[in-house]
């Protein structure tokens, strides 16, 4: 039978379809681009937010609707919003689903499917303690950059999350078999690595951290480039900022999740700092990684934020100079801590114009950041051809994630090319190649 698999959501969602595709391939399933001919259609889902879980109520109506006169598939919804909202699913008529699976029970999706296909409406939604897929070699697409998930689940509880819910406690994968996948990976032509975990500085393997693990993969052969995300504010060692500085293969870019500037907000979200902590942290990364470059993510509207709280968060903005921000507001999340303490009594209106004044300031932010560079030479690693604009232009990337665009030219994916940069704007460098 044909599956269409259709992802959602984060970088972990991305590694988790290509351990599903992985393990339903081995099964004798296989896969087809689009969702005409698809027998199976599988939806892996995010309930990071609200509007992802709205999303996906209006597309399987939608995927009812557009099959309304042919042979319904049969649809499966994965992840974590099968792990989230487990209570309500076989209840919900816009949830309508044949089977559900929950983000540790992967390895049972053969035997879901064929309970699904007999029309019994199968579902597993049982968190693992010790699930970490380290046997499953995830299918990939051709590219230049791997995800390599190191993780899974998380121990932080931050009030306004749903992952330890729906992903479970923290536990790590071996070094020995995180090791073995990248050396696969780099034989198989990938140049770089990105190493995942809800909290990757969490990590902790029968007393070998993230730090010496980060370490041991550099010392792969052949690997160009490391990426890692996202590490936790609260925890983040000195030695690990030490490796990044010093290791020509470790990307001089730390993605910091700020979430609010006010020290009230913080500790209402179990953040476990305060905001002099994080920007004193800032501080010692420039100190040791002056070219590093930290993006954020950023809550506004959290219950009971006033506008003078607010206020603090665009001050740490305006301190900091993050290179990029994704902010978001608030959404209430069932089960959190904070659905069950706090009243999302911040005005929708209030919410938009804060993220819309945000948005504003980190976007010169990043021009000005950005327009520093024009001139400079840089060493960026080519992704593909083709843009939002251009088919002919092509997207490359630096060491410090700023994406670069590309005239047309010979290259390949996977290139390692020094530009001049020759123009920025907010959100991407164009370049021409140096010629020697």
């Amino acid at each position: 039978m044909k599956i269409f698999l259709r992802t959602y959501g984060c970088q972990m969602n991305e590694y988790d379809s290509e351990l599903i595709e992985s393990i339903l391939l081995a099964d004798g399933f296989s896969f087809v681009d689009s969702e005409e001919g698809a027998d199976i259609i599988l939806l892996n889902t995010c309930s990071v937010r609200d509007n992802a879980q709205r999303k996906i109520k209006g597309e399987i109506h939608e995927i009812r609707h557009r099959f309304k006169t042919t042979k319904q598939p049969i649809i499966g919804l994965l992840g974590c919003i099968a792990s989230h909202e487990k209570e309500k699913l076989t209840q919900d008529k816009k949830f309508y689903a044949d089977f559900f699976a929950g983000p540790d029970s992967y390895k049972k999706l053969p035997e879901l499917l064929r309970q699904a296909i007999k029309h019994l409406h199968p579902a597993d939604f049982a968190l693992s303690d010790i699930e970490t897929y380290d046997d499953i070699y995830p299918k990939r697409k051709p590219g230049v950059n791997a995800w390599v998930s190191i993780m899974r689940g998380c121990n932080n509880f931050c009030s306004f999350c749903v992952v330890p819910y729906t992903r479970g406690r923290e536990r790590s994968r071996s070094p020995e078999n995180i090791i073995e996948e990248v050396k696969r990976l780099v034989a198989e032509g990938y140049p770089q690595v990105t190493l995942l975990g809800q909290n990757v500085n969490s990590y902790n393997f029968e007393g070998v951290n993230f730090t010496q693990l980060l370490s041991q993969v550099s010392k792969v052969d052949g690997l160009r480039r490391i990426r890692f995300m996202s590490p936790h504010p609260k925890d983040f060692p000195p030695d690990l900022i030490e490796l990044i500085a010093s290791d020509p293969k470790i990307c001089k870019h730390i993605h910091f999740p700020l979430q609010a500037g006010n020290d009230r907000i913080l500790k209402m979200m179990n953040r476990h700092y305060t905001h002099k902590q994080f920007l004193d942290q800032v501080v010692k990364f420039r100190k040791k990684c002056p070219n590093l470059a930290i993006t954020t993510d950023i809550i506004v509207g959290f219950p009971t934020e006033t506008d003078e709280e607010f206020e603090d968060t665009v001050m740490v903005i305006k301190t900091v100079e993050f290179d990029a921000a994704f902010i978001f507001n608030y959404s209430v999340r069932e089960g959190t801590l904070a659905s069950k303490q706090y009243p999302d009594d911040v005005l929708e209106k209030e919410k938009t114009r804060r993220i819309v004044l945000l948005n504003a300031i980190q976007k010169e932010i990043s021009l000005n950041k950005n327009q520093a560079l024009i001139g400079t030479i840089q060493d960026v690693l080519v992704e593909q051809k083709g843009t939002s604009k251009s088919k002919e232009e092509w997207e490359a990337r630096t060491d410090t994630n700023k994406l670069v665009i590309l005239p047309n030219g010979k290259y390949n994916a996977g290139d390692f090319l020094q530009v001049r940069i020759t123009d920025a704007s907010s959100y991407i460098l164009k370049a021409v190649p140096v010629t020697s």
